[in-house]
Order: C-alpha cells, then structure tokens, then sequence
C-alpha cells in the first residue's frame, strides 16, 4: 500500500490569486455598473436609431419629383393659393388648413436642404429656382385676388401672419425635421400633411400679396419675413438630418470643380444661416421683453381710479417702448417716475415709458375713444362669427348623425318588410287547397348547424286531424313554390 509523500520541502507553492487577493467589492460593482450602463446605452440608441429603416435612394427621388412646379403641381399651387386666400380674407381657420395641406410649397424647400447635405449644386439650383418660381406665383395670385374682393378688412388670421415669434422659429425646426425623418422612411408616414400644416408655410406669402394688393408694406415685409425665417430653418433641419443619417454625397470627377462646389455651399449656407439665427435671436430677444413688459404692466398698473384701455410694445435694439392709453384720474409725475425707476427690477433696460393720459372732452380722448370702440365691435363681430360658426358646424355634425341613423332606421324597416310573409293571404289560399288546416304561423328564424348560422323561413302549421305523409309533403311544396323559398320547411302539430 502506497503512501502520499509530503511535498518536498524546498518546493515552492503558488497560491490561487483570486482566492487568496478577491477583488475588492467597489471593483465588482463598478464593473457591473459599466455594463449597466453600456447594455442601457444600447437599448436607448437602438430606440432613437434612424438609419436601419431609412431609404436613402427613394428618399432622394420622392424629393427631386416634388421640386419641379409645372403642370399640376404649379395649378395644385395656385388653387392652394386662392383657398389660402379666401381663408385668411374671411377668417376661417377650416378653410387655411386645408389650403395648406394641398400646398406643395415644402417640396423646393426640403430639395435646397437635401442638396446642401450632399454637396449637389445641380439639385440646389433646381430647388432654388422652383422656389423663386412658387413664392413669385403665390405672392401674384393673393394679390390679384385681394385686389378683387369686396372684403378689404385685416382680419385676426391675417395680422397672426405680419410678425414672427420664437415659436415660429421652433415650429419651423421641429416641423421640419420630422419632415426629412418622415420622407426618409422605407414605409411612409402620414405626417407629411401634418408637417405642412404645422410650419404654415402658405398663409404668410397671402398676406404678403395682401400688403402689396392694399399697399400695406408693414404686412408685405412682415409676412415675407414670416416666410423667409420658416424657410430657412426648415432648411437647416433637413440639412442636419441629411448629414446625420450620412446620405452620399455627390461626387465630381475634377477635384477643382468638386471644391468649388464646396465653398459655394458652404457660402450660402454661412449667409442664409448666420443671419436666421441672428434674427431667431431678435425674436428671442422681442418675446422676453413682451413677456417682461407685461408682466411689469401686471403688477404695478393696479390704481383705483384709472384704467388701460390701450397697450402698445415695440422692441427696438436701440431703445424699446411701453405706451399705454389711460382713462380716469391722472397718474401723478411722482408715481411716474416711480414706475421708471421699477423698469429695471424687471431687466427692462433701455426701456421708455410713455403714458398717454388725455382728459374727458378731449380731441385726443374722443381719437382714442373713438379707436377703441372700433376695435371693439370688430372684436365682438368677430366672436359672433366665429362662435356661429362652431355652432354651425356642431349642427350640421348633430343633423348628419341624426340623418344616418334614420336611413339606418329605414334599411332595418325595409329589411323587416321584405322578410315579412302575407301571411293572411297564405291562410286563405290554403283554405281552399287543404283541409282540415286549423293555423299556419310564417317566421324566418336563425339557426346553427354545423357550426354555420343560417336563416330558414319555417312554417308552423295546426291540423285539426293527424294529416297523412302525403298531405305534409304536398303543403312543402305549395309554399316553397308559392313563397319563393326553396329551404322553406313545415313543423306539423
């Protein structure tokens, strides 16, 4: 029997590493955190991933097919002009969307963009030139036809379009990235229509013919402006998409035209785009001294006797203005100068305030009184036409919803009829071909056979005696020829 012999004694052991030194317990979970973090990463960027189902070819091709404005896309434009129009001339809002959502105005636009993606000067003079051509026909048609209305009035849509706000400009962003997004897609959305919508990009160039049609050029440029800044940031967005999901680009075969194109490009978008963010700074700039203003106006115009009947906030780089129309006892020079000096406590610097105080029986009181009530009754007949119309419309919804459930009415009666047998006629029929027929009774019922529901006439007949086989069989037969029901089938009693 052999026995194990001990180790020699100059051998040397090696102890196991992660037996004797276990990392220590911060390591482990420090490692589990980072794969955490990696796997969580992984799942977010597979969520907002949008290159796996884009369609860059067909993306490419539905863009260029929508640059070109002949035929019926420049009539599309036209008629979509003249629906704008009409909107904005008697204020439907119903009316404007829908011109806008057959506006193929978005088409130029997003091609300008997707050439500045991919270095394509060919398709960017394209776009450039279609779009010259649309906003040139757009602006011709408003004014030709608020040359010819009746209606000259600026209504509520029409002074919405003469000024942008900062909300314009984000409109314009988001709406159009989710354009270029939407249109990259192998499978098409349906928020296209929306986008168009969305960055309203039709009522502007109608009020700009509008303008020019009444010689109001605060409006034309206004409203131009308006057209002007959504156009280009809806550039911009479809340029950083493009870049993003990396579309080729086009390439030249003589490198010196290849870096001209380049620089053009790159010149362009540096003077389009440098002086849209300068401006999208200004209306940044306008909307906090707006909301500053009224705010200041809010909680310090609080006097007992006096009331606002007119405010008037113009924002200027140089200097802005606060001019208020007041009625009622005067504010005092004391109390004037006290809210001057609160103008800064609200970060409105280089701020002027003007107050206009005219007495009662004043030529200047009766001007403003007399504005006032103006802008009065056309607000009230405004809301008068625009709460008819809601109740106009909730009518007709009620009236359509009532006139189709009568027709529905009518169907199911005209169904009942039809399936209705003359059952009277049938008794006195039998009565002199069969005797000893106490009742008959007609129904079709529903019933399941074979896992299959069907719809049988039955005839329910009394004998006053036990008929024969013969008698049943000969009745079956009667009122399957004479019904026109060949299932028809006879329950004896």
């Amino acid at each position: 029997m052999s026995e194990t012999s001990p180790p020699e004694t100059g051998a040397t052991q090696h102890p196991d590493p992660l037996v004797s030194n276990p990392p220590p317990d911060n390591d482990i979970s420090q490692r589990l955190l980072r794969i955490s973090l990696r796997r969580l990463w992984r799942y977010i960027h597979h969520l907002f991933h949008l290159k796996e189902d884009a369609d860059e070819e067909s993306t490419i091709n539905d863009i260029k097919r929508s640059i070109e404005f002949r035929g019926a896309n420049l009539w599309a434009l036209i008629f979509a002009v003249l629906l704008a129009s009409v909107g904005l001339n008697v204020n439907s809002t119903a009316v404007i969307i829908g011109a806008m959502l057959i506006s193929p105005l978005m088409g130029p636009i997003m091609g300008i963009g997707l050439a500045l993606g991919t270095n394509d000067i060919d398709l960017y003079k394209r776009s450039l030139r279609n779009l010259l051509v649309a906003v040139v026909i757009s602006v011709l048609t408003s004014t030709l036809y608020f040359l010819i209305t009746p209606l000259h009035e600026a209504q509520s849509e029409l002074l919405a379009r003469t000024r942008p706000t900062i909300f314009d400009v984000l409109i314009a962003i988001f709406g159009g990235s989710i354009g270029i997004i939407a249109s990259s897609r192998k499978e098409k959305t349906n928020a296209i229509p929306g986008v168009a919508i969305a960055t309203a990009l039709m009522p502007p160039l109608c009020t700009a013919g509008y303008g020019l049609a009444t010689a109001q050029w605060a409006y034309f440029f206004g409203a131009f402006y308006l057209f002007f800044i959504n156009s280009v940031f809806i550039c911009l967005s479809t340029l950083v998409v493009v870049r993003y999901l990396r579309f080729q680009k086009v390439s030249f075969v003589d490198p010196e035209r290849e870096k001209k194109v380049r620089v053009y490009i790159a010149l362009f978008a540096f003077f389009t785009i440098l002086p849209s963010l300068y401006v999208a700074w200004e209306v940044v700039q306008e909307t906090f001294f707006k909301s500053r203003a009224q705010q200041f106006i809010a909680e310090n115009f609080d006097f007992p006797d006096t009331q606002i009947i007119k405010t008037e906030l113009d924002f200027h780089r140089q200097g802005s203005e606060i001019r208020l129309t007041l009625i009622g006892e005067p504010i005092s020079p004391e109390d004037q100068q006290q809210l001057l000096r609160r103008l800064p406590q609200y970060q409105l610097f280089n701020t002027e305030l003007k107050l206009a105080q005219p007495n009662k029986g004043s030529t200047d009181f009766e001007r403003e009184f007399s504005a006032l009530n103006q802008q009065l009754r056309v607000g009230i007949v405004e809301d008068l036409y625009k709460k008819n119309a809601e109740l106009l419309q909730q009518k007709e919804a009620e009236l359509l919803k009532k006139n189709n459930q009568l027709k529905a009415l009518e169907q199911e009666l005209l169904q009942l009829k039809s399936d209705a047998f003359p059952v009277a006629q049938i008794s006195a029929e039998l009565e002199t071909q069969f005797k000893g027929i106490e009742s008959i009774s007609l129904e079709k019922v529903r019933r399941v056979r074979n896992k299959q529901l069907e719809e049988v006439p039955i005839a329910l007949v009394k004998w006053q005696l036990a008929a024969s086989l013969a008698d049943k069989n000969r009745l079956q037969n009667f009122l399957r020829v004479r019904l026109e029901e060949p299932k028809l089938e006879v329950l004896n009693y």
